[in-house]
């Protein structure tokens, strides 16, 4: 254990561990939206993310973005990412529940046939999504159509740079550059919104009716259907803002990038009490934090260890995550 690198730069490793888990946290929440009304474990929420960071890849490149074009063209470069991810992220979970899920309700199937399903969707979103871009683009541009030389498919495809990696504070413990700020900030805004969204609107007291008790919320005049369809576009939709940050910060996609995102985030759920979208927050920032501080006691390719023995230990002895309070009784 490298405990003098560790404590050497505790302040800078807990920053680069926030920056990481704020990506987690935003992915967490479609796991916690979906299982905190359906108690479902959407498994393909994480081919749903995928999507997004294509679809930023795609808005960027057609815009053609780039960092030295102004702080007003950068923000405007953001915001189109954001709107084009959020509509493609949702999209894609909107289809998944109307398509795979929403007949299995119908049947009243048992969850375990919900969770092989999910697992099925997630594979075929996955494989079909690599193929179709790795044969449907270089067929009408081989190798060059992203800009870079390479075809979608299942290669690490590079993003256009939109921001140009630089310190913007400098405490002498550690240092905070304009990419991590932006990743924190946002993913955090973001998190406030959903939360307000579900606390103090009409629509969200129906999330949240439902989630608690779907017979007496029909009684009520609550569309179960469609609060169930709401909650796979927010979930979606948070995805996408997810997809935004992390092509801001690490700058490339691949088909299978959300395989492992997926996992991590579904750990942050369960650490922070799936169900709980504070949790979910919560959850992704210390599970990046873990994963950060973890890497540097042994070594960088132990990190997915620590991350997935957090999950085992949290199963293990609380099950119910570090708030765990379901999302039918959150309180504002």
């Amino acid at each position: 254990m490298n405990f003098d690198a560790l404590f050497s730069q505790l302040g800078q490793h807990t920053i680069d561990g926030l920056s990481k888990g704020a990506i987690y946290a935003l992915v967490a929440l479609g796991y916690t939206l979906v299982y905190g009304v359906l108690r479902l474990i959407n498994f393909a929420h994480s081919e749903v993310f995928m999507v997004g960071t294509f679809a930023v890849l795609g808005a960027w490149t057609v815009m053609g973005a780039n960092a030295e074009d102004g702080l007003g063209m950068v923000l405007v470069y953001v915001a189109v990412a954001l709107v084009v991810a959020a509509l493609a992220s949702g999209g894609v979970a909107l289809a998944v529940e109307r398509i795979a899920y929403r007949p299995l309700r119908k049947k009243n199937a048992p969850s375990l046939v919900f969770l092989i399903t999910a697992i099925g969707v997630s594979t075929v979103l996955m494989e079909t999504f690599g193929y179709v871009l790795d044969r449907g683009f270089s067929a009408f541009a081989p190798g060059t159509w992203n800009g870079f030389g390479r075809p979608f498919g299942r290669v690490i495809a590079g993003m256009p740079t939109v921001v140009q990696n630089k310190t913007v504070l400098d405490l002498g413990i550690f240092t905070i550059s304009n990419r991590q700020l932006i990743v924190i900030l946002g993913a955090v805004a973001m998190m406030l919104a959903l939360d307000l969204f579900i606390n103090r609107t009409r629509l969200g007291r129906g999330v949240r009716a439902v989630a608690q008790d779907p017979d007496t919320a029909a009684l009520m005049g609550v569309n179960k259907d469609r609060v169930i369809m709401l909650i796979f576009v927010l979930g979606g939709a948070m995805a996408g803002g997810a997809a935004v940050l992390y092509g801001l910060k690490l700058g490339n996609t691949v088909f299978d990038v959300g395989f492992l995102i997926g996992i991590k985030a579904f750990t942050a759920a369960v650490l922070g009490g799936i169900g709980n979208l504070r949790g979910a927050l919560l959850g992704g920032l210390l599970l990046g934090v873990i994963e950060v501080y973890g890497a540097t006691l042994t070594k960088s390719s132990w990190e997915d260890v620590w991350a997935f023995g957090v999950l085992v230990i949290v199963l293990m002895f609380r099950p119910t995550g570090l708030l765990g309070e379901s999302l039918g009784r959150a309180r504002a």
